[in-house]
């Protein structure tokens, strides 16, 4: 039975066990999931003692997924694109990284939520790892207007030249903003930054908001309340980061297995497991 887990710190939280036991019941894949706790000062060599302990791959979460990316000599186009990975596939060829995150976004928003990014004008809050992988998906959906907006404005713009050749080709207008002077009124906003995970205050003005606007945290449970209660209170449609979870874990899975899971009924069926944990 080959191993997985998510690896990151922390990881107490995680629901990644469950999604992945879920897929290999549904798939028949013989696989076993867990926790990694990886100490912030010895991400490497926790996550080479499990791949040399017989670990076939993992799940990388807050916050190392810059370093994972460092660590393997092979990586997928989008994993090179945002230079971070939350997937990495241990095989005879060697480390392999890749990011599921940002195509786990787009399918979440366009088919679980119903919403089409093209012609739309969409802002993303952070230009942390989450951006990263984020950002390259995005932009293949081709949103007329892409914003990232942080705090640190070069590092928005470091994460906005690396993709200006894809936003050109996609028609995209594609720019770097500090977070009180990102814009109004845009279709989708996306908080990518860490600010619900430290429970810091909302990051932009709710002038970002219009009547309708899908406002999506990446983060889930208690977590994302704060920004969730914001944004309906400001007339948007808020929309928390699990299906984004269970999204970017099924592109996981195919990546590792090859086989690709039907992701709808195990959101269905971990939204209302954690409704009940929480009623």
């Amino acid at each position: 039975m080959d191993r997985y887990v998510i690896a990151g710190n922390p990881v107490h939280h995680s629901q990644s066990p469950f999604i992945h036991a879920r897929f290999a019941e549904q798939t028949g894949q013989p696989i076993a999931y867990d926790r990694l706790l990886c100490p912030l000062d010895a991400f490497a060599p926790t996550l080479r003692e499990f791949a040399e302990g017989g670990g076939a791959g993992c799940n990388i979460t807050v916050p190392f997924k810059f370093e994972a990316f460092a660590l393997a000599p092979r990586a997928s186009g989008r994993a090179q694109l945002a230079e971070a990975a939350n997937v990495l596939r241990f095989d005879a060829e060697g480390w392999f990284a890749d990011n599921t995150d940002g195509i786990g976004l787009v399918r979440d928003i366009e088919r679980n939520a119903g919403v089409t990014l093209g012609g739309r004008r969409v802002l993303l809050i952070g230009a942390g790892g989450a951006s990263s992988g984020a950002l390259g998906p995005l932009l293949t959906a081709r949103p007329a207007e892409l914003v990232v907006a942080n705090r640190t404005v070069a590092r928005a713009q470091t994460l906005v030249d690396r993709h200006a050749s894809l936003a050109a080709a996609g028609g995209t207008q594609l720019r770097a903003t500090s977070l009180d002077a990102c814009g109004n009124a845009f279709d989708v906003v996306i908080n990518a930054s860490a600010s619900s995970l430290q429970g810091d205050a909302i990051p932009v003005a709710p002038t970002v908001l219009r009547p309708g606007t899908l406002a999506l945290d990446m983060m889930y449970g208690p977590a994302a309340r704060g920004f969730l209660e914001w944004a309906r209170s400001h007339g948007a449609v808020a929309r928390d980061g699990l299906g984004m979870l269970v999204e970017q874990a099924g592109e996981a899975f195919f990546v590792w297995r090859g086989v690709r899971p039907d992701t709808a009924p195990v959101l269905a069926e971990l939204r209302a497991r954690l409704d009940g944990a929480s009623a």
